[in-house]
C-alpha cells in the first residue's frame, strides 16, 4: 500500500474502502482492529462503511496494525481535502495545524460549528439544483473540518458571530434549535469561546467575514482568509494581518462576554423550542 489509488466520487467511501481491503487481504476482523488501536468496533464499522471520517490518531494506529508506512495517515490528508474547491484546500491544510483560529461570522455560523442539518440548508439554498447525492456529499466534507477539534492537541478557536447568526433562521425552527444547542454545547468546551456581537452594538469594525489563523514557532506567520462570492484566499501579508487582527479585537471588545453570550443563545433555544 504505498501508492494511492484513484479517487472516487466519495471521500469517506473511499478511506472505508481501503480500509476494509486492508482488513481482508490481512484476514483481520473490526473488533481485533478496534482493540489495537483502542477504539471502539462500532466506530471501525462506521468507517469502514463510510459514514464516519477516521481520526487522525485512528489512521496512524491502521498504519501501526498493517504496518503499511503512513499510507492511511496520508489517505486521510488526501481525503480531508477530497471534493473541496481548490482554492479552499490551501486554507484547510493551514487550519489543521493552527494554533489558534479566530473567526468573525456576520451572517452565519462558521462552517467548523454547523450541524449537519444547518449544512444542507445552507447547501441546498445556494445549490438548487444538485441532486441529494451531491448535497450529502457537500455536507460530509464540511463536517470533516470538525476533526480539527478531535487532535490530541486541538486549537483555540474563538468566534464572534453578529447577533443575525442566531436570528436568521436556517432550515425552520427546528434546525436552528438545533444549531443553538449545538453552539451552547461546544462554547463549553475548553477549547471553545464564543462570542455575540449584539445588534445594538451598532456599526462593526468589519462588515464581512473573515478567520485570523496563528501558529506555533515553526508553522510560519499568522494568516487571514477572507471569502466572498464563493471564492476565497489565504493573505500573509504582515499589513493586512495586522489591520484583521486590530478589527478582530475591536469586534471582541463590542461583544458580548462569553458568559452573556452563553445566555444569549440559552434564550435563542428557548425561542425557537416555541
Amino acid at each position: 500500500m504505498s501508492e494511492l489509488s484513484p479517487e472516487p466520487a466519495n471521500g469517506l467511501e473511499w478511506f472505508g474502502q481501503e480500509l476494509a481491503a486492508a482488513l481482508a487481504h490481512h484476514g483481520a476482523t473490526q473488533r481485533e482492529l478496534a482493540d489495537f488501536t483502542g477504539y471502539k468496533e462500532p466506530y471501525v464499522s462506521k468507517v469502514k462503511n463510510g459514514k464516519a471520517l477516521p481520526s487522525p490518531a485512528f489512521a496512524a494506529g491502521c498504519d501501526r496494525f498493517f504496518n503499511t508506512s503512513g499510507y492511511f495517515a496520508r489517505l486521510l490528508v488526501r481525503v480531508s481535502q477530497h471534493g473541496h474547491p481548490e482554492w479552499f484546500v490551501p486554507y484547510l491544510r493551514l487550519e489543521e495545524k493552527a494554533e489558534q483560529i479566530l473567526d468573525f461570522s456576520p451572517f452565519l455560523v462558521m462552517g467548523i460549528l454547523q450541524t449537519p442539518e444547518y449544512a444542507e440548508a445552507l447547501f441546498r439554498a445556494a445549490h438548487p439544483r444538485d441532486t441529494d447525492h451531491v448535497i450529502k456529499e457537500k455536507v460530509a466534507l464540511r463536517l470533516q473540518r470538525r476533526t480539527v477539534l478531535e487532535r490530541p492537541d486541538p486549537p483555540v478557536l474563538w468566534i464572534i458571530l453578529d447577533e443575525s447568526c442566531l436570528r436568521r433562521e436556517v432550515g425552520g425552527r427546528a434546525v436552528m434549535r438545533q444549531q443553538m444547542e449545538h453552539l451552547l454545547a461546544e462554547a463549553q468546551g475548553p477549547n471553545v469561546t464564543v462570542q455575540v456581537l449584539p445588534y445594538d452594538s451598532g456599526a462593526p469594525p468589519a462588515a464581512e467575514a473573515f478567520t485570523l489563523l496563528t501558529f506555533g514557532d515553526d508553522d510560519g506567520a499568522p494568516v487571514l482568509h477572507s471569502e466572498a462570492q464563493g471564492l476565497g484566499r489565504v493573505i500573509d501579508s504582515a499589513s493586512v494581518v495586522r489591520t484583521g487582527t486590530d478589527r478582530f479585537e475591536r469586534l471582541r471588545a463590542d461583544a458580548l462576554s462569553p458568559e452573556k453570550s452563553l445566555r444569549a443563545l440559552r434564550e435563542a433555544i428557548k425561542e425557537y423550542a416555541r
